[in-house]
């Protein structure tokens, strides 16, 4: 079986955590494709014989130096992004989490460009998929 990442023979699990802070979510510039270069929710792969859970907190670790608590199920999404030609470029189910922030100030880890606290007001100036901006707002809601 393959494990390419681009044109996958079976979908990749991705784990995905919104880490609220006050008012403010944390985010990672992503350094790789896909979507290198945006901003998104801290993240990346599950590995073989991890939990979910597990997964979720050696990747927000592994790229942010954040941990959480309180860590709770958000939703399942899928991301599938074809080529020109219509074949699967990628294609990840993502498991999203929330959770609150507990201990560690922000750093890049190996998958992120950049690591940033922004205010939940300066998201719409942000180069954001819509599919994350509405994660994040259902954290910011189930908290409420």
């Amino acid at each position: 079986m393959s494990n390419n990442r681009e044109y996958p023979e079976r979908p990749f699990v991705g784990v995905g955590v919104v880490v609220l802070r006050g008012e403010e979510v944390l985010l990672v510039q992503r350094a790789k494709a896909p979507n290198k270069g945006q901003w998104s929710i801290p993240g990346g792969k599950q590995r073989l014989g991890e939990t979910v859970i597990q997964a979720v907190s050696r990747e927000l670790l592994e790229e942010t130096g954040v941990k959480v608590e309180q860590l709770a199920l958000l939703d399942v999404v899928d991301f599938i992004v074809p080529d020109n030609q219509g074949k699967i470029l990628y294609h990840y189910t993502l498991v999203d989490f929330q959770g609150q922030w507990l201990s560690g100030e922000c750093r890049s880890g190996d998958d992120a460009d950049a690591v940033k606290w922004f205010k939940l007001k300066e998201l719409d100036s942000l180069s954001l998929q819509e599919i994350t901006r509405k994660i994040i707002f259902k954290a910011v809601a189930n908290l409420n």
